[in-house]
């Protein structure tokens, strides 16, 4: 009998995250491969088995990202036989005021997420990518969308508004919160191992080259650390979590940093990084000597108890 599969996808900026699913009669899903499809400078398609055996380890040849999704449809028609691929699924970081739930990804939908861009510059259209990839490929595949922001909405109005004029909250400037598929992971799961537990006052925190914090109660987003963009909030690898406004004012006005430029340095040229002048990974800095290093550690773990500290109130 035919199974029927599902594929689940989480780009990043230099990989694609994947995970194969069996439908179940029963409605539930079953892994059965995950792996990564590596877009950097040397590319290749690494998939394991559920139980950890390695299935495919190869390179890639041509343009990285195409052929990445090309050739992971291949391998599984090829390898995964008796399977059909009924649906592909993806996490999309932004979805604004209008995507607050899964959605099929039809062409409209897809054009009213790329406006989005400006909201999310450097993680939208790596979202976007994939799912054009996969329609240029596959027509036929329904694939389905799933909002990193959509976690959040159930945030009060007071909490995600800005101290601006009014018009510009109904413009969508607005705190939105990020990381919200894991947030809501960890949600259901403390459901089912603790469900007294779920339902009182809870802090976590998503910790990586991205990072944030998020207040819960009852299993549902109160207030979370990142607001507007993913820039906000705690100090990262590379970006500058919460900075005086001022700052940037400074920078456009006074030393003609503005546009890309400014983007580029807030992104990719501060947080642990620019502090340390070393790296952006907590790793590395752990085991450095360099009193910079140790510096931007500090830093981190002072913001990231501040923030607790703040959020434990709401």
């Amino acid at each position: 009998m035919m199974r029927h599969a599902i594929l689940a996808l989480n780009a990043g900026s230099s990989s694609i995250k994947f995970g194969l699913y069996d439908l179940e009669p029963s409605a539930e899903l079953q892994l059965v491969s995950r792996g990564t499809l590596d877009l950097g400078n040397a590319p290749r398609l690494s998939v394991k088995a559920a139980d950890g055996t390695v299935q495919c380890d190869r390179p890639l040849a041509g343009d990285a990202r195409n052929a990445g999704i090309d050739a992971l449809l291949d391998w599984i028609e090829s390898e995964l036989g008796g399977r059909k691929l009924v649906s592909a699924g993806h996490r999309i970081v932004h979805g604004g005021r209008d995507f607050v739930e899964p959605v099929r990804l039809t062409p409209h939908v897809i054009e009213a997420l790329d406006r989005l861009t400006p909201l999310a510059p450097l993680h939208q259209p790596r979202s976007l990518a994939p799912i054009r990839t996969l329609a240029a490929l596959r027509p036929d595949l329904p694939q389905v969308g799933c909002f990193d922001t959509a976690f959040h909405q159930t945030i009060d109005p007071i909490v995600s508004r800005f101290a601006l004029p009014r018009k510009y909250d109904a413009e969508g400037i607005r705190r939105y919160g990020f990381h919200g598929l894991s947030y809501e992971y960890v949600a259901g799961r403390l459901k089912e191992i603790s469900p007294a537990l779920a339902t009182k006052r809870t802090i976590v925190a998503h910790l990586g080259n991205g990072a944030s914090l998020c207040a819960m109660r009852d299993g549902r987003s109160v207030d979370t650390t990142m607001s507007f963009s993913a820039l906000d909030g705690l100090v990262m690898g590379t970006r500058c979590g919460a900075i005086d406004p001022g700052v940037l004012l400074y920078f456009v006005l006074e030393r003609g940093i503005a546009g890309e430029a400014l983007q580029h340095m807030l992104y990719e040229e501060s947080g642990l990084l620019g502090i340390s002048g070393i790296s952006g990974d907590m790793r590395t800095l752990q085991a450095s000597d360099d009193p910079h290093a140790r510096e931007a550690v500090d830093l981190f773990a002072f913001r990231a108890a501040r923030e607790v500290a703040a959020l434990a109130n709401t």
